[in-house]
């Protein structure tokens, strides 16, 4: 099997991850929106914003075109769904569930692989890849984030969240460089699964300030 994708097969592939990221991540916004009482409106801003703010962000960033989100409609009926989904049932019930981690983990997962691949596809190296594809999977979260008054994830307090992205960006864009993209996609998103869920049942947080106090003078024996 060949381990190089053509042009074509990049297009559809990065299609397919951000759609499902979209959804996951509508979902993931309209179970926000439950735990606010938000109404219908509500809950479609929070949501859609939710799953397509990264892709709109990394696509900006890009410059090669108008965002896809804004000429592919099926992105704006997707990410409705996944809101829509939360809307009609109360998912919020199991935020604190397997399955809930996992939805959260592979939205995450396959955004960042999403991200990173089409950076590649339009010719720009590996630390603009790994940029972005950590932007279209933490993007949309920070954004509604902001909008609920909630501190993003992306800052901390939370398992392991962006870090993940970084992580999953980078197993991307080596596999892209040794010639294996496709691997790159299945490695980056078992890496990102993995590492998420893992982050979830055993609490991994970076350190923070607290963690680190300085030492005063009196600590030094001065």
């Amino acid at each position: 099997m060949a381990n190089s994708l053509s042009p074509e097969s990049v297009t559809e592939l990065t299609r397919a991850l951000d759609l499902s990221g979209v959804f996951a991540n509508g979902t993931l916004g309209g179970v926000l929106a439950r735990t606010r009482s938000l109404d219908l409106f509500g809950f479609l801003v929070i949501g859609i914003v939710s799953g397509l703010g990264g892709g709109i962000l990394r696509d900006t960033l890009l410059q090669h075109g108008t965002p896809v989100a804004l000429t592919d409609y099926t992105y704006l009926a997707v990410a409705t769904a996944g809101t829509m989904l939360a809307f009609v049932t109360d998912l919020s019930r199991h935020t604190s569930g397997w399955a809930f981690n996992l939805l959260d983990a592979s939205a995450l997962s396959v955004w960042a692989v999403a991200g990173a691949q089409k950076t590649l596809a339009v010719g720009l190296g590996w630390l603009p890849a790994v940029l972005l594809g950590t932007i279209t999977a933490v993007g949309g979260g920070a954004i509604r984030d902001l909008l609920l008054a909630r501190t993003p994830s992306i800052f901390g307090g939370t398992p392991l969240y962006a870090t993940v992205a970084v992580l999953v960006s980078v197993v991307l864009v080596v596999c892209s460089r040794l010639g294996a993209p496709t691997v790159g996609v299945l490695a980056g998103i078992a890496v990102g699964v993995s590492l998420r869920l893992a982050a979830f049942t055993w609490g991994w947080k970076l350190p923070g300030s607290r963690d680190w106090p300085a030492r005063s003078s009196k600590d030094r024996g001065s």
